[in-house]
């Protein structure tokens, strides 16, 4: 291979006569085409040896391989004819036919990561050695797509059906120690005697002194027939009711019964066949979307290309301790962050430490954390009462009620309080932050740290800065937010910021159907089955109506002219109704908090209407699906359409990515926005079109979509002319 090559294999033979094949594709030794024509060359030249006895295959600097590239997905799905066979190329011949049949036994030494790919190849050598802390699983799933280079012929046979479907639905990778009780890797050794312990291996299988296995012939794991089809029927039934909407985990269960039922030679072929299917499929395209925006959040034009270095963040305050602060408290310590919480009194204080410690006992319940790291993790957290100890802190997340007097007050008392270099963050969901800050002079310092709830559990933090925020704060939370494991988003400052801002729409073009005729319960039944967690009346009935409230009244103060008014919510409250902690709401909830439907909610709608003067459309009272599905997300499209004419995200993949883990958007449908091109930007301009027509300015399409449908462009082609707020 020339050295020009991006990713390589290097061959060295030593004395004992065992060939040494290293994979070195940094940072993740990930399998691109160059890699594996470089495998099959030196693994070739050392069968061809005198002076080679066995061959080892690891990876440099402690990962054995990542897996497949996915940058080479994108040449794949373009169907070029070189690359038609490829993957099948590589499972059957490489695999195989090479390392699989060679009559030099081969061994491979995994540290690090061997996944997808990369635990293909490890499974086609006749042993594997592991460290304890490896990582090893077959994630392919996530991208729309099938394990490739026959994994799903191997694992089956290496750790039993039950377990390799488990392994291959979830994408969930299993340690090495684990690996070692389940059969997958032979024996477990500390990384320093890696290597040598699988030079000595591979030795011993030539001298018969160790077991020489060929993964794809081995049968002793494999179930019975007629136990092995229950087997495979269940996980069906189980895939069909948890993701009725993808196909390929049910491909992926037809092709490891191909194996079971035709030999594993068959199964290889019909795995090449719809790996290569399944690349040009929606959701492949959509999620392999998602897996690159995701890496594309932490880069930010003008702020994270100026060679800033992230600043250390020892110690953060918080104040408040109510469900999101506790939650904020909980994600921190979790990442050994110490914490100060503060609340206004010993009660609340009281309150909150308790809810951080419920959030990690529930850890230990589920065996994600030993007792032992509880009370190391509690340890890092301490109340208070007073901003005394708030002179050494580096951080301070607020995390009270949304009421902008109060924000203003706190902020201006730490300015007081705190170091002078201290990042001043504000956990709000909509108040404008210049509001917030408008009684400080350390408006470079004030930044949003917008945590969604429960926020030791979902991944997603909205980093707001303002046109005054300093670059080196946002470098230093874009550092925090990857270190707590959250993905970061960083958007400009609005009322309601990104993801807020577009699903405000979300329920109120509910609330707009229903007085006008359509089902509560049909809508919600119909969005949850487009892939979202749950409709827009079951959210509210969740966030509570008080919430609803204040955040209606923050859009209609900012958004008169598009902000649909229902009554619907407030005549509710007012009997008493505010969601599910009162138990009662758009639904009704029992003892175990199911939501069930609940028949006196005609009646507030039929008040509401009266009130509203709204008459009742025939056309909404059968509302199709499709057509539900559209009346809700169109208008959320609009909004988000407007946040990037108005620079406030920086570009339409950041959007997606906060939609999918925001507001539970399905990412096999690749984010909002990507959603949106699929369908076309003409398509929606001209239902939104017609929609105001009949409905008014709650569906009126906005510029920037008018434009782009006039083009027939792309709603995620780049903004040029919008003066990006970042």
């Amino acid at each position: 291979m020339g050295s020009n090559a991006k990713g390589r294999t290097v061959l060295e033979i030593g004395a004992d006569g065992v060939a040494l094949i290293t994979i070195i594709n940094p940072p993740v030794n990930s399998l691109s085409f160059d890699v594996l024509y470089s495998l099959k060359e030196n693994y070739e030249q050392a069968l061809q040896r005198n002076d080679v006895k066995a061959i080892v295959i690891t990876g440099a600097n402690g990962k054995f391989s990542g897996g497949f590239d996915i940058s080479a997905f994108g040449g794949l799905q373009g169907g070029q004819k070189a690359d038609h066979s490829r993957p099948g190329f590589v499972s059957v011949e490489i695999l195989t036919d090479i390392v699989e049949a060679a009559r030099k036994p081969s061994v491979a030494a995994i540290d690090g990561l061997a996944l997808g790919g990369g635990l293909e190849v490890a499974m086609a050598c006749h042993a594997r050695i592991s460290t304890p802390t490896a990582q090893l699983g077959l994630p392919e799933l996530q991208l729309g797509v099938i394990p490739g280079f026959g994994g799903t012929q191997r694992l089956p046979r290496l750790v039993g059906l039950s377990k390799s479907l488990e392994m291959m639905l979830t994408s969930k990778p299993v340690k090495g120690e684990e690996a070692f009780s389940l059969g997958l890797v032979d024996a477990l050794v500390p990384p320093n005697e890696l290597v040598s312990t699988a030079r000595q291996w591979a030795l011993e299988i030539l001298e018969r002194r160790k077991p020489w296995v060929a993964s794809l012939h081995k049968t002793n794991k494999l179930e019975p027939l007629g136990e092995a089809r229950e087997i495979l029927k269940f996980a069906r039934a189980q895939v069909r009711k948890q993701a009725p909407n993808l196909k390929h985990p049910l491909v992926c269960i037809d092709v490891i019964e191909e194996g079971v039922v035709s030999g594993p030679r068959a199964g290889l072929w019909k795995e090449a066949e719809a790996f290569q299917g399944l690349l040009h499929s929606d959701t492949c395209k959509s999620l392999v979307h998602i897996f690159f925006a995701q890496r594309g959040t932490s880069k930010v034009p003008g702020i994270t290309d100026r060679g800033l270095v992230p600043r250390r963040v020892n110690k953060v305050a918080i104040l408040g301790g109510g469900l999101m602060g506790s939650g904020i408290a909980t994600a921190l310590i979790t990442s050994n962050y110490p914490v100060i919480l503060k609340e206004v009194n010993e009660k609340f204080l009281q309150a909150g430490i308790d809810r951080v410690k419920a959030n990690l006992q529930s850890r230990v319940k589920k065996g994600k954390m030993t007792q032992e790291k509880f009370d190391k993790t509690i340890s890092l957290l301490k109340g208070t009462l007073d901003y005394e100890s708030f002179k050494d802190v580096d951080m301070v997340i607020e995390a009270v009620i949304e009421k902008v007097s109060l924000k203003q007050q706190i902020f201006a008392d730490l300015e007081k309080y705190c170091p002078p270099h201290c990042i001043l963050a504000s956990n709000t969901s909509t108040i404008d932050l210049n509001l917030i800050g408008e009684k400080t002079r350390s408006k470079d310092r004030i930044i949003g740290a917008h945590f969604f709830s429960p926020a030791h559990v979902m991944p997603l933090l909205e980093i707001v800065r303002t046109n005054q925020t300093s670059p080196q704060i946002i470098v230093d939370l874009l550092d925090v937010g990857k270190k707590i494991k959250k993905t970061p988003v960083v958007v400009g400052n609005c009322t309601g910021f990104a993801v807020n801002r577009m699903f405000f729409p979300y329920t109120q073009a509910g609330l707009l159907l229903v007085e006008r005729g359509a089902d509560v319960y049909q809508i919600d039944k119909a969005i949850t089955k487009f892939g979202m967690p749950m409709g827009p009346f079951r959210l509210a009935d969740l966030v509570g109506f008080g919430v609803a409230i204040a955040t209606g009244m923050q859009f209609i103060e900012n958004f008169p002219e598009r902000t649909y008014k229902s009554l619907l919510i407030p005549l509710m409250q007012e009997d008493g109704r505010a969601g599910e902690t009162t138990r009662k709401g758009f639904y009704s909830y029992g003892d175990k908090r199911r939501a069930n439907p609940d028949p006196e909610l005609k009646k507030y709608i039929e008040k509401s209407r009266s009130i509203s003067g709204v008459a009742i459309d025939p056309k909404l009272v059968k509302l199709p699906e499709k057509d539900i599905v559209e009346m809700i997300f169109f208008p959320v499209v609009n909004e988000a359409c407007r946040v990037l004419a108005e620079g406030i995200a920086v570009k339409a993949a950041d959007l997606d990515i906060a939609s999918v883990m925001g507001m539970g958007f399905p990412p096999y449908r690749g984010g909002l926005i990507f959603w949106a091109d699929s369908l076309g930007s003409k398509y929606i301009y001209s239902r939104l079109d017609e929609w105001s027509k009949t409905y008014g300015d709650f569906f009126k399409p906005c510029a920037y979509l008018a434009e782009r449908a006039a083009k027939g462009a792309l709603l995620s082609a780049p903004v040029d002319q919008a003066k990006s707020r970042l």
